[in-house]
């Protein structure tokens, strides 16, 4: 096959996993790492299918690959080899300027440790990725007060970081990641720095915006959290130990 048919093909491809609701894919990804004269498979042949209003958590103990995976599906790194879609784009042939106009218009995220501004206020984190959007001041505050209606924290909008709790302030960062309406929402131990009460607290606000349609990937090593989703990636070693759903 021609270097131009197999990039048709490619592209042909992404546009039939977009109609079938398909927002991740990967085929045979893999990600290796060269230790001095070893090479590491941190991601071994993965492939995996998420559709779209999937509540799924990748799970995995220290060293099994997650967070590789995580790094690979938020386009915040490259696999070695294999093919990686998200709605429909083909994001692994993808440039660094590429990849970066994808983590803004197609992936909200939330970190353990916030990531918030501390001297700006809940409204100005959370209007964050439209600036870079290059979307219109008026608009920007509509948008952000928007997100700020979904966790419930409109009350708030104008405190900084320091003026709230450890599950405000977690609230104002999945705002943060749903302003831009992403295809999915990408949690990495998003319940890490809170007590157990507050983490079941935001870990209803997830269910809450599951029910409401949006995409959630949770990536976590605690079990009582990913049995939060609907679907549970068990990774080890790099490759898929199990795949199950969660019954209700």
């Amino acid at each position: 096959m021609s270097a131009v048919a197999e990039k048709n093909e490619l592209i042909l491809r992404g546009e039939q996993l977009k109609r079938d609701g398909i927002v991740i894919r990967t085929y045979n990804l893999w990600k290796t790492y060269i230790m001095g004269d070893q090479e590491i498979n941190a991601v071994s042949g993965l492939d995996i299918e998420i559709k779209r209003g999937e509540y799924c958590a990748i799970m995995g103990p220290s060293g099994s690959g997650k967070s590789t995976l995580m790094n690979l599906i938020g386009c915040l790194d490259t696999p070695t080899s294999g093919q990686y879609y998200i709605n429909g784009n083909l994001v692994s042939e993808m440039s660094d300027d590429q990849l970066a106009r994808i983590r803004n218009k197609e992936i909200g995220f939330v970190f353990q440790t916030f990531n918030l501004l501390p001297r700006a206020t809940s409204l100005h984190n959370v209007e964050l990725p439209l600036i870079y959007s290059g979307i219109s001041s008026d608009k920007r505050l509509e948008m952000a007060k928007l997100a700020m209606r979904q966790v419930d924290l409109e009350a708030r909008m104008y405190h900084k970081p320091n003026e709230l709790s450890g599950g405000q302030r977690q609230r104002v960062a999945v705002a943060r990641a749903l302003v831009n309406n992403p295809s999915i929402l990408l949690a990495d131990e998003p319940t890490g720095n809170l007590d157990s009460a507050t983490g079941n607290e935001i870990m209803g606000l997830f269910e809450r915006l599951f029910q409401a349609g949006n995409t959630i990937i949770l990536v976590t090593h605690e079990h009582d959290i990913a049995l939060h989703a609907h679907r549970v990636i068990h990774i080890r070693d790099g490759k898929i130990e199990k795949d199950e759903r969660i019954k209700k």
